[in-house]
């Protein structure tokens, strides 16, 4: 692999900045996800969209041996890394490195953390300096993706960097190496996407800082048939994040007569289910909307630790129960403004099962507005284009000032 010295912040060799630079045809994502899983995040469906545009490349990273222990949902792809494979319209590469640098979670560590996130970030391989050079465009997801940032710019100066913030770096407890690479790329960004203002305050950068929500496929409604239940009531839980399995286990024991279907929660039966539920394994976005479509409540249950405010409008589960218009129950923290969601404490039987009662007796309305990914996708690549779309994200400095008072 080459070694790559650390590059400056300069958008130039000179230093100086090029002149701005429409979004070109030949687009490249780098993610912690890879294309090719069964598991959609909405960096899939901008994915699907840039395809339909132009030449479109997905680059996987933090992958290793490591990613065993962590039972990686790209594992079944694992003898098919470190090549090119064409999956539909997008060329992807899932980079299997010796081994990937991790957020040790050990202060006294932390020298060594750095020191593994350094190396990686100075031994790319071949594939993505040539990807990076060429593309037009580039899309990085929040996390490890940051920390090539620098190098894309040094590579491909006049490319239009993108960082779509898909999740916050505190939310998914990135390392202190990650969280310094992007305070220092920030305001070279061209744009970052942030899908719900209360990101914002991570940001240390003011005048490219965005808010572009998730999409929703423009079939969506005719993808929701047909019904793949029997007779009588059910409830839906679909996703893996933060996945808390007491919730299910409080509302399928005290509604018997509900069926509880929960999907792709990484995880078989646990302790506490009911008889009424029943697990599924990880299925193909289309066919989870048909449960979602045709359920009678939907459940979004978060683990109460650490539950980031900003999931009450990045939830890309409740969006969708929210666009069939599902009547849902998620903890107090992530129901926001939403008049189709009702709250509960996680851990509480009480909270839990009269927020559930509320759900099923709500009326079936919608209550929010989404666009479809094609409209999302052009508020990612050129969000200057929709001034309503500006946010003034708080500089690093106001955020200590925040914190002390």
């Amino acid at each position: 692999m080459p070694v790559i010295d650390a590059p400056t912040r300069s958008r130039t060799a000179t230093g100086a900045t090029p002149p701005p630079r429409a979004a070109g045809t030949r687009f490249l994502i780098l993610s912690a996800h890879d294309y090719r899983t069964s598991r959609r995040a909405n960096i899939h469906f901008i994915a699907d969209e840039l395809s339909r545009r132009g030449p479109t490349r997905f680059f996987s990273l933090r992958y290793s041996a490591l990613s065993r222990w962590k039972r990686d949902i790209r594992l079944p792809l694992d003898d098919r890394a470190n090549r090119v494979e064409r999956h539909g319209q997008v060329e992807c590469f899932l980079w299997k490195a010796p081994v990937h640098p991790f957020n040790t979670r050990r202060r006294w560590l932390r020298p060594l953390e750095s020191l593994m996130f350094d190396w990686y970030a100075r031994h790319p391989p071949a594939q993505l300096v040539a990807w990076l050079r060429e593309a037009d465009t580039v899309v990085f997801e929040s996390g490890t993706a940051v920390v090539f940032a620098a190098l894309a710019r040094r590579l491909n100066p006049t490319a239009r960097l993108i960082y779509r913030a898909s999740d916050s770096l505190d939310a998914i407890d990135s390392a202190q190496y990650v969280r310094e690479a992007f305070a220092q790329a920030a305001a070279d960004f061209d744009a970052i996407a942030l899908v719900s203002p209360a990101m914002a305050a991570e940001v240390a950068s003011r005048d490219n800082v965005y808010h572009v929500g998730h999409g929703l496929d423009p079939g969506l409604e005719a993808l929701g048939d047909p019904s793949p239940y029997a007779s009588g009531r059910h409830a839906v839980a679909v996703g893996s994040m933060l996945f808390d399995p007491e919730t299910i286990a409080i509302a399928s024991q005290a509604f018997p007569d509900i069926t509880f279907h929960v999907i792709g929660s990484g995880r078989g039966r646990m302790p506490g289910y009911g008889d009424n539920v029943v697990v599924h394994d990880e299925m193909p976005h289309a066919q989870t909307l048909r449960y979602i479509k045709h359920a009678d409540v939907g459940i979004a249950p978060y683990a109460a630790a650490n539950l980031p405010a900003y999931l009450a409008d990045s939830s890309l589960k409740l969006l969708q129960y929210d666009f069939f218009a599902l009547p849902a129950i998620c903890p107090h923290a992530v129901v926001g403004g939403y008049g189709s969601r009702f709250g509960y404490t996680p851990g509480s039987t009480e909270s839990v099962v009269a927020a559930f009662l509320r759900a099923l007796h709500a009326p079936r309305v919608r209550s929010r507005t989404a666009l479809d990914w094609p409209r999302t996708v052009d508020r990612l690549l050129q969000p200057e284009r929709y001034p309503e779309l500006r946010l003034g994200a708080v500089r690093s400095d106001d955020r200590r000032a925040h914190a002390v008072a």
